[in-house]
């Protein structure tokens, strides 16, 4: 399972049925779970540590060091998941010792050819990051986020879970649970309903998010102002309580 050109270190562990393909590098300190397949030229750094079943194309890069001119070398890590899949020339970095010190995956994430996750960012499962998506340090990514094409998201923002951001956006500043954007930079258009729908929401919770975000984006109240309806909203529908949790935790302020 492991092709004679692989350049496999000794300190690396490999779980039953991992495949090595030609000329791929596996350095010290990696560990690799069950099944997952490495394509050739693909490079993988330690520490890193790879869940199950995962899948892992040419020329992809998991695990080098952070792109930060304060990293000395120090032996920060990367975490991931089990089903993910890490498409051609995609870049995936440790963490620094000035912050978090891990990088984190979950798990069943789509990452396609040249998108990156820099440092000390902390993603979800089911994530999908499209072509060329990237992203700065220390970001955090909820579940079932998709990010377009030649999307970028500034260092220290935070997306919440089912968030959705277009092809070619810039985001610099905190985007709420639920919330599709797109621009440069990036504005608010509405509630990610195909996606809630394809995820089980009923439709009277998509009804209800649809509220909240008139609330918040379309009513011109103040954000206070519009905390305080939410929360009436959220007393009896608590598929709202997400967006509160998320505005509390904001520290970029909020797309809006």
């Amino acid at each position: 399972m492991i092709d004679a050109r692989a350049v496999v270190s000794p300190r690396a562990q490999l779980g039953e049925g991992v495949s090595v393909g030609a000329f791929a590098v596996i350095g010290p300190e990696v560990v690799i779970g069950a099944r997952t397949t490495v394509g050739s030229h693909a490079v993988i750094e330690g520490p890193t540590r790879i869940g199950e079943d995962n899948q892992i194309f040419a020329f992809a890069c998991i695990g080098g060091a952070p792109q930060d001119k304060k990293y000395k070398g120090e032996p920060t890590q990367l975490s991931i998941g089990d089903r993910n899949v890490f498409r051609e020339f995609c870049t995936m970095n440790r963490g620094t010792a000035s912050g978090r010190g891990l990088t984190s995956i979950g798990s069943d994430c789509l990452f396609m050819a040249y998108s990156h996750v820099a440092h000390d960012c902390a993603i979800g499962s089911k994530v999908i990051l499209a072509n060329c998506a990237t992203m700065g340090g220390h970001v955090q990514i909820g579940d079932w986020v998709q990010l377009g094409g030649l999307s970028a998201i500034h260092q220290f923002c935070k997306v919440g879970a089912h968030a959705f951001v277009a092809g070619g956006a810039i985001l610099t500043r905190d985007l709420p649970p639920y919330v599709m954007i797109a621009g440069n930079p990036a504005a608010p258009h509405s509630i990610n309903s195909e996606g809630l729908k394809r995820r089980g929401f009923t439709p009277e919770q998509i009804r209800n998010l649809r509220t909240a975000y008139r609330i918040l984006y379309r009513s011109e109240l103040k954000l206070a102002d519009a905390i305080v309806q939410l929360q009436e909203l959220a007393r009896d529908n608590t598929e709202v309580q997400p967006l509160l949790t998320f505005i509390d935790a904001s520290t970029r302020s909020l797309v809006r």
